[in-house]
């Protein structure tokens, strides 16, 4: 099995030798990762929870995550961020934000529950 690790490395490589370094500044990535998130989004659009999980939507919509994966990794390693510790530290902040007693069962924001 692949670790982020292995694949930010495979995708420094993909781009390196294809001499798409210069193109890939963050900005770029942000951009980039943007346009596929809405792709994913694009395939949920106006259907039913039950049609959106059809086999054909299913499999179109893994390569839409993938493309996000993918910018999301090569951004990440463009900014030095290690995802998975930042991700780890990110659920912690959100163990305290949320705590289970105050928000179990509820979709609010944050700031919504000490209204």
């Amino acid at each position: 099995m692949d670790s982020l690790e292995q694949l930010r490395c495979r995708l420094a490589e993909f781009a390196s030798v294809r001499d798409w370094e210069q193109f890939h500044a963050p900005k770029n990535l942000a951009m980039a990762l943007i346009a596929e998130a809405a792709e994913v989004v694009e395939h949920f659009q106006w259907l039913t929870s039950e049609q959106s999980l059809s086999p054909d939507k299913q499999r179109a919509v893994s390569y839409e995550l993938a493309d996000v994966l993918i910018y999301l990794v090569r951004l990440a390693d463009k900014l030095n961020v290690d995802l998975i510790a930042v991700a780890q530290e990110k659920i912690q902040i959100n163990e305290t934000r949320y705590p289970i007693e105050r928000v179990k069962g509820s979709a609010q924001r944050a700031d919504e529950y000490s209204r």
